[in-house]
């Protein structure tokens, strides 16, 4: 079995790439020497600021940052249970660049003290905001180094100004993604931030459920927990905890390496299958959802098209609002994710990034943002397809957009108990029929990537869903390729004897089910694009119920169909342990729909 330790950072930090084409920068591919050291320095974090922690960090300084050449800063940190020395490419190759680079091992993780707080911006944003205060000069680390060689501004961008105000920029992923949302809420010193595969909602990222939102992925209905990846990530934090005990032994003493309050919620969850409004509210404070508002300076995010931790719904989400509040923002979905951890080829290579489509977009953006530079930051929307054959960096692969969504929504019909299809007309009557097994048992199974490895070997067991616990719809063979860039929709009208009774008892009584959608070959062979599904608890099974399905970029060949299926259970998640039947129904008058996001003509009709 491999290590948990590495799982996630190693998908938070983008592995380096071998590429073939020149960098596009070519005078910075040499350029100035680089010195680097390792110091210490101490925050006080917490919501009174109190709680003194010791944080261990490397400096990169380029040989020409001086008093009286500074120059620009970027500060990057670790994916979960890893620590700064992720992040040596990083610092390397933009300093390089002429940047002066800070890497530190997050609270909780490598050689930093305190406890993991899940990125909260009363901890790790207060952290955060201190270190960018020592870049700024105003503040010395523990061996008595004091740093005055990095540009400053006189105004920031609220427009007042601040002492000890770095131009300084951030980059990281996943866990070293959201806490640059967490410092740049509090610190409007912070000039721009690249947040990579992380989350918009760690209550939905843990116990998602896909319908009844309030607004992006956030809900009011609880769902239902992702129980691999949280016992993962329990096992990857404790396990950080033993490892650099001399540290600082307390961050053992209680709740092991988290704060108290995470392991009361990881025991309510398992004890429930679902989160308590006060685990909610735990997970939201640690989420850049609950303070959006005050996410105002340039940030380009970027997403993965193959994670079933975090989600491209979430990328999507956190877009959309800072979006429409006048954010500058722009979304990039890339290949990989914590559940495909590689990119793919010339895609991602932050030690030559010029040589890589997503690594000379962080170039251009942190040269722009933070040097004032005319290059261009790219197009608003960009998406990975892997059907897209090119050599050398993979820019070819990539579509772009000048706005998301893109393309237009196909309507398919759910008709009788067994077919999708364009034609309202030609839906027909349908009641199909599904149940689960009594408790909690498993009948569907699509992927436990946080168990398996990362990527999930090529040699697991393919998804599959047991008859008589799952309905399908599946449309004629295709009669030209169809492309989906978005998220798909699907209604459905529902009736549960057992559900309609139980659910006025909370989220234990009310009906579970997983969405998702198959790409069935000519020869009957499934693909589930990149094992994603939407797990959903229904409020009110009396009512319609629309279910977000997940969202992907992908492309349906000639001759294959696309099925949609509603699945009682699933193995990578908590399940009703109840039997409880369950009747889809469809008609002329009140079809249930699937709305796919399509580019071009969508799916041609029968």
């Amino acid at each position: 079995m491999r290590p948990v330790l590495p799982l996630l950072a190693a998908a938070a930090t983008g592995l380096a790439l071998t590429a073939v084409a020149p960098a596009a920068e070519p005078a910075a591919a040499a350029g100035p020497t680089v010195t680097k050291s390792t110091h210490t320095i101490d925050v006080l974090v917490g919501p009174h600021s109190d709680q003194s922690c010791s944080i261990v960090f490397d400096l990169y300084r380029p040989s020409t940052a001086t008093a009286a050449t500074p120059a620009p800063a970027i500060l990057t940190t670790n994916g979960f249970g890893g620590s700064k020395d992720d992040q040596a490419d990083t610092g390397q190759a933009f300093a390089k660049r002429g940047y002066v680079v800070l890497s530190y091992s997050g609270l909780g993780f490598g050689g930093s003290g305190c406890k993991i707080t899940l990125d909260d911006p009363d901890w790790d944003g207060k952290a955060a905001k201190q270190l960018v205060t020592f870049l700024g000069g105003g503040k010395a680390a523990t061996d008595g180094t004091k740093v005055g060689y990095v540009r400053h501004d006189s105004v920031a961008h609220d427009g007042r100004s601040y002492a000890h105000d770095p131009r300084v920029g951030m980059v990281g992923g996943s866990y070293g993604g959201q806490v640059q949302f967490a410092v740049a809420g509090i610190d409007p010193r912070v000039d721009t931030i690249v947040p990579i595969i992380t989350w918009n909602d760690l209550s939905y990222s843990l116990a998602p459920n896909n319908t009844d939102f309030a607004r992006g992925v956030t809900t009011r209905t609880p769902g239902t927990e992702k129980v691999g990846w949280t016992s993962l990530f329990f096992g990857v934090g404790i396990e950080d905890g033993v490892q650099y005990a001399a540290i600082d032994p307390s961050r053992d003493v209680g709740c092991p390496n988290f704060a108290d309050q995470a392991c009361t919620a990881k025991a309510e969850m398992d004890a429930l299958g679902y989160p308590t409004a006060d685990t909610t509210a735990f997970a939201r404070h640690a989420s850049v959802t609950s303070y959006l508002s005050r996410i105002r300076i340039p940030t380009l995010l970027a997403q993965g098209e193959n994670d079933t931790l975090f989600d491209l719904q979430e990328g999507v989400a956190t877009y959309r609002s800072l979006r429409a509040q006048g954010t500058p923002v722009k979304m990039i979905w890339q290949s990989w994710g914590h559940s495909g951890g590689t990119p793919a080829p010339g895609e991602l290579d932050m030690a030559h990034p010029g040589q890589s489509y997503e690594g000379q977009r962080v170039a251009d953006w942190f040269a722009h943002y933070l040097k004032g530079s005319s290059v261009s930051t790219g197009p608003r929307f960009a998406y990975f397809r892997d059907w897209v054959p090119y050599t050398g960096i993979a820019s070819p692969a990539y579509g772009t957009s000048s706005a998301y969504p893109v393309g237009s929504r196909q309507s398919l019909y759910l008709s009788g108990t067994d077919t999708l299809t364009p034609q309202l007309s030609a839906v027909q009557s349908g009641d199909a029929t599904y149940a689960n097994l009594a408790g909690e048992t498993p009948t569907s199974y699509t992927e436990i990537s946080a168990l398996q490895g990362n990527p999930v070997p090529d040699d697991v067991t393919p998804p599959y869903d047991a008859p008589g616990t799952y309905a399908a719809w599946s449309t004629a063979p295709l009669a030209s390729p169809v492309v989906s860039v978005g998220v798909p929709t699907l209604r459905l009208r529902l009736s549960s004897a057992v559900a309609e009774q139980t659910q006025t008892s909370g989220p234990a009584g009310q009906l579970l089910l997983f969405a998702k959608i198959y790409d069935v070959a000519p020869d009957g062979t499934k693909t589930l694009v990149h094992r994603l599904i939407s797990p959903t608890r229904v409020p009110d099974v009396t009512k319609p119920v629309t279910v977000a399905l997940p969202g992907v970029a992908h492309r349906y060949g000639a001759g294959h169909r696309i099925e949609v299926v509603v699945a009682a259970t699933d193995a990578a998640y908590r399940n009703n342990k109840v039997v409880t039947p369950v009747d889809v129904l469809t008609s002329p008058g009140d079809p249930g729909l699937l709305h796919l996001p399509v580019l071009g003509t969508g799916v041609v009709a029968e």
